[in-house]
């Protein structure tokens, strides 16, 4: 099982029943792969996947997916295998000049 974190910038869209405490939120998903993992999120959390992927299944330009603690170079492909307690981060990505 991957466990998988949203930021609370994404929990906002959530409704506020399955928001977690602190605005963060912890969910552990079947997957063993980074898109297996989001299809068993947004099983859970279907309001979710227009925010976090585009039509074509890419993550947003504005949203980080970080994988054991690296970020994910390529956005278009997900198939990137995930160990046995994988984790997941999503949050939304931040630019500046």
């Amino acid at each position: 099982m991957a466990k998988v974190m949203l930021a609370s910038s994404l929990t906002r869209w959530l409704p506020e029943a399955e928001r977690g405490a602190q605005g963060e939120l912890s969910v552990e998903v079947d997957g063993d792969t980074v898109d297996q993992a989001l299809d068993s999120l947004f099983l859970l959390h279907p309001s979710l996947r227009g925010y976090v992927l585009d039509e074509q299944g890419t993550v947003r330009h504005h949203v980080a997916v970080i994988v054991d603690g690296e970020a994910i170079r390529d956005k278009r492909n997900l198939g990137q295998p995930l160990g046995e307690r994988g984790e997941l981060y999503i949050m939304q990505a931040l630019s500046g000049g």
